[in-house]
C-alpha cells in the first residue's frame, strides 16, 4: 500500500526534485564552508550545522559551494523554502552583511 501522508508526499516530491539536478558540493568544500563561517551563517550559533541552500531546491537551487551555507537547525527550519532576502528581512537579520560575507567566502573557496 502506498503511503499518502503529507510528509510522505513531500518526501517523494523532494526526491524527484533532487534527482533532476546535479549537485557538485564536495565534502571538502562543505568542511571549508563550515570552517569559514565558524557557525550558523545566519545567527552565528554553534553546534550541529545543516546544509542550507540560499536558493532552495524547490525554487531551482542546487548543492554548490556558491549556494550552500551552514545553518543551525532552527534557522534552516525557519527559512524552509523561502527566498533568502525576504526571510532575512522578516527575521530582521543584516542582509547586506550576510551577502557580502557570503560573496567573500565563495570567492576565497573558488580561488
Amino acid at each position: 500500500m502506498v503511503s499518502r501522508s503529507r510528509s510522505a508526499v513531500y518526501a517523494r516530491r523532494r526526491k524527484r526534485r533532487m534527482a533532476k539536478v546535479s549537485h557538485d558540493l564536495t565534502d571538502e568544500q562543505w568542511s571549508a564552508l563550515v570552517a569559514a563561517w565558524g557557525g550558523c551563517a545566519y545567527c552565528g550559533a554553534d553546534g550541529p550545522l545543516q546544509r542550507d541552500c540560499m536558493l532552495p531546491i524547490a525554487r531551482g537551487g542546487r548543492y554548490t559551494y556558491r549556494n550552500v551555507v551552514p545553518a543551525c537547525p532552527s534557522c534552516n527550519a525557519s527559512k524552509c523554502n523561502h527566498e533568502l532576502t525576504t526571510w532575512m528581512r522578516r527575521k530582521r537579520l543584516d542582509e547586506a552583511a550576510f551577502l557580502l560575507r557570503q560573496a567573500e567566502i565563495a570567492a576565497d573557496l573558488a580561488g
